[in-house]
């Protein structure tokens, strides 16, 4: 089953993953998030995608873990051993969110509808997150006894700042997109009936751009959290020089000079 709750479909150089478990609200399972990094690493080693796009099926972008899942649902057998969710963690979503913060392309989220949990996790990971106006974001894992996984507690604060992070996981309170939108949690919110389109134009006009300078600048602002404001300007000199070196600038700056349309295609 777990093969269909990602449809894969290639619009021109954009990679349209859609979560595909509608009746769900696209709760993870095990085998749907080992086929969502399966999809990314296919969508990474393809030379023809410049962009990935995810958004959800139905109603929902996802509802985060489905905690009716073999690998983390309560027995309900009395003395039987509570489950291991740090194996969940362990073996999908760690992999996943660190195969989505390394890929060689950028990607975009269009969220419709919920993004709860892990799912809203997954959502502020990409790195431009766009969501209809009826959409919304939960952290629901304190209603469970649990904490922000799938890099939540790293995105969180980082996102909104401390005050705001624990204030939203740990009341686990629901999040309206033009909220998510003002606090900076994403980075626009649009009438739920333009989301697909708009989100597909934006996915296209990146998948246009430098792909490779696009990806070393996600990489370039993650590293920085962790650098003095020097080794920050160090790094964008290496990086800059590697970049300089590369097809795309010296055809982006020819194009400038020559008033024309640049044609990119390092990755």
């Amino acid at each position: 089953m777990s093969e269909h709750t990602i449809q894969i479909e290639q619009q021109g150089a954009v990679r349209l993953l859609r979560l595909n478990r509608p009746e769900a609200l696209n709760a993870f399972t095990a085998g749907m998030l080992a086929r969502l990094r399966q999809a990314l690493d296919a969508a990474a080693e393809d030379a023809a995608t410049r962009c990935v796009l995810i958004t959800g099926a139905g109603r929902a972008f996802s509802a985060g873990q489905d905690l009716a899942d073999p690998l983390v649902a309560p027995s309900r057998e009395p003395g039987a051993a509570p489950k291991d969710i740090g194996h969940l963690l362990d073996h999908y979503y760690i992999p996943l969110a660190l195969r989505l913060r390394s890929m060689p392309v950028p990607v975009v989220a269009a969220v419709n509808g919920v993004a709860a949990g892990a799912g809203a996790s997954l959502a502020l990971g990409c790195d431009l997150v766009l969501a209809g106006e009826g959409a919304s974001f939960i952290q629901a894992f304190s209603k469970i006894g649990l904490i922000p996984d799938c890099g939540g507690t790293w995105l969180l604060p980082r996102l909104v700042g401390r005050a705001k992070a624990l204030e939203l996981a740990l009341l686990g309170d629901k999040l309206k997109a033009v909220d998510a939108e003002r606090l900076g949690l994403i980075a626009r919110v649009l009438p739920d009936a333009d989301l697909p389109a708009a989100a597909l134009a934006t996915a296209q006009k990146l998948a246009a751009m430098p792909t490779r300078a696009l990806a070393e600048t996600r990489r370039a602002l993650d590293e920085a959290l962790r650098l003095d404001f020097e080794s920050a300007l160090k790094r964008e000199a290496v990086l800059q020089s590697q970049l300089g070196f590369a097809y795309d600038y010296l055809e982006g700056a020819a194009a400038f000079l020559d008033k024309r349309k640049p044609e990119f295609k390092d990755r």
